[in-house]
């Protein structure tokens, strides 16, 4: 069965980036980061989020982003599904901080419980067919609305999504060309999906989280 063993975001300046992230949400040590100019504009196609357990978690992480230069895109609130908010890294890169719970249970951590990748994509039916074609397992399918495949062994959950839905759900316009500015180490690579999305052959991160 194939899984995620990285994520690697590229942006104009990789030592800035890891410093933000490493102040941001503590996370310089699993993302990788990659020098690139390739062109961008508008929304990349995907967004990554960061599962914790309690409403307090998530104020913790998003305010340590904006305080490390990241922008609002949805203040933090209460939903029918829990509490979360979305903020855009200086590189360009959608994070969603949330949890299920409406109320703290204990005093706020930085834990963070789970990381998801959510690819944006034309078709979600033929898109998670792709990736069952290429040895991912799927873990739970809501016919053609959402995806999420079985990344065992993995710090990275992975997820399929309508790329309007996840636009809007991440408080962006849905369109966007250039560069995804992602790229996903895996054993199931290198291939690019339907969408453009990127897959390499895994290798191993360096240790401060970047690569040449």
């Amino acid at each position: 069965m194939s899984t995620i063993e990285s994520i690697t975001l590229e942006t104009p300046d990789p030592t800035l980036a890891n410093a933000f992230y490493a102040s941001a949400f503590g996370l310089d040590s699993l993302l990788r980061l990659r020098a690139s100019e390739a062109p961008t504009t508008g929304f990349r196609g995907f967004s990554l989020s960061l599962v914790v357990s309690q409403p307090s978690n998530v104020d913790s992480l998003i305010g340590t982003a904006l305080d490390a230069g990241a922008t609002t895109l949805k203040p933090a609130k209460k939903g029918f599904w829990g509490y979360g908010g979305v903020v855009q890294a200086p590189d360009g890169a959608i994070w969603k901080v949330a949890t299920s719970s409406k109320k703290d249970s204990g005093p706020a951590t930085r834990q963070i419980d789970d990381i998801v990748l959510l690819l944006g994509v034309a078709d979600v039916k033929a898109s998670k067919q792709f990736y069952v074609d290429h040895g991912l397992a799927v873990k739970r399918s809501f016919g053609g609305k959402y995806v999420e495949f079985d990344t065992p062994g993995s710090p990275f959950k992975l997820g399929l999504y309508g790329r309007k839905a996840l636009a809007k759900d991440s408080g962006v316009a849905p369109d966007g060309t250039g560069s995804h500015r992602i790229v996903i180490g895996s054993d199931a690579g290198p291939f690019a999906d339907p969408d453009g999305f990127a897959w390499e052959t895994a290798g191993h991160p360096s240790p401060v989280g970047l690569t040449p």
